[in-house]
């Protein structure tokens, strides 16, 4: 049974199986296509249910089996961004990479993952989350040569993922939590338009709304950039005040085996809590007892109904025998705490 104290959940993606596409690669190309490609999604999201549940996770997710990438498989599908031709762009003002070109007013013709979120809801008893990228990660995913104004897309985003969101929603998904790692570097734009923006993406939504921030997948640019973050990460400092403040229900943060001062969590009182508790950077897989103690570190700032025990980030670079070692680390180690707290 899912527990009601203490629940369990993870930030994103679970790694693929092999017959669907690379393991051990971000954003690994599909091994399959057409009709097949369809029926393996749904298979992986089938997998990924089972190896929650068996885990004892009590919200789960699709493991992102379904998208390739968290940001730009989402952009794929709306009008106004050409993928066939592509910019240079500074990403997170960390590494360069090729992105796609906004070229016209971006608009969503047709739903882009509601399909799937009715067939995860179908595929379970558990309380389900589901994963959208948010409107400042977009805009710095892209090259426009459109509107010239980050903000302007920004709001243009936003509004295009409240009709997706309202949609998901209304098929029967608890949680929707919208991915912002850009917001621990932008801290002007996230001050002067990222929450608005972030805001207008859940207005309306009848289920929690929820907001990931974390420092990234173990991959050679993250590692590089948390090395010059000197002894101690303080960006969560910057914006936490910000999301106190926000209508946005919960926060979803990297504490385990980081530089993050624990007591920042303080800064959000009264908004649920995500408590990274599973180092994604590693394949080492966590002991309960050390994510216990993470939670119990968390559990002097926030109260335990307000604290949910998640991954870091998502796990789709790692091994499914190490992701499913972390899975029944996580939820292993919050019995210890919920043990503890009962008694």
């Amino acid at each position: 049974m899912p527990s009601s104290l203490l629940r369990t959940t993870i930030a994103g993606s679970l790694p693929k199986p092999g017959w669907l596409s690379e393991p051990l690669t971000l954003w690994a190309p599909w091994n399959l296509s057409g009709q097949a490609l369809e029926e393996g999604k749904r298979d992986a999201v089938r997998l990924v249910l089972r190896e929650q549940e068996r885990a004892g996770i009590d919200i789960v997710s699709d493991g992102e089996q379904t998208r390739r990438h968290f940001v730009t498989t989402f952009i794929e599908h709306l009008e106004g961004v050409d993928f066939r031709k592509t910019r240079t762009v500074r990403i997170r003002d960390r590494y360069d990479a090729q992105v796609p070109v906004v070229t016209g007013p971006v608009m969503r013709s047709a739903p882009v993952y509601v399909e799937y979120a009715r067939f995860l809801r179908s595929e379970t008893d558990h309380a389900t989350k589901f994963t959208l990228p948010g409107p400042l990660t977009m805009v710095d995913t892209l090259y426009d040569e459109h509107y010239r104004s980050r903000e302007k897309l920004a709001w243009e985003f936003a509004r295009i993922l409240n009709q997706e969101a309202r949609e998901i929603a209304a098929a029967g998904i608890d949680v929707i939590q919208f991915d912002e790692p850009a917001f621990n570097v932008f801290f002007d734009e996230v001050r002067n338009w990222g929450i608005q923006t972030l805001e207008r993406a859940a207005e309306g939504l009848p289920c929690k709304a929820a907001v990931h921030i974390c420092y990234g997948y173990g991959i050679r640019q993250n590692t590089e950039w948390k090395q010059t973050l000197g002894s101690e990460w303080r960006q969560y400092e910057e914006i936490f005040p910000l999301l106190r403040a926000s209508k946005i229900d919960q926060i979803s943060l990297e504490c385990h085996n980081s530089k993050v001062p624990v007591d920042l969590i303080g800064l959000l009182e009264g908004k649920d809590v995500l408590v990274g508790s599973i180092d994604v950077t590693t394949d080492r897989v966590e002991t309960p007892e050390e994510v216990a103690a993470t939670i119990r570190k968390a559990l002097t700032f926030v109260a335990a109904e307000k604290l949910f025990p998640c991954t870091n980030c998502g796990m789709v670079p790692l091994s499914r025998e190490v992701a499913a070692g972390k899975l029944k680390a996580l939820a292993a180690g919050a019995a210890i705490v919920r043990g503890e707290l009962k008694a």
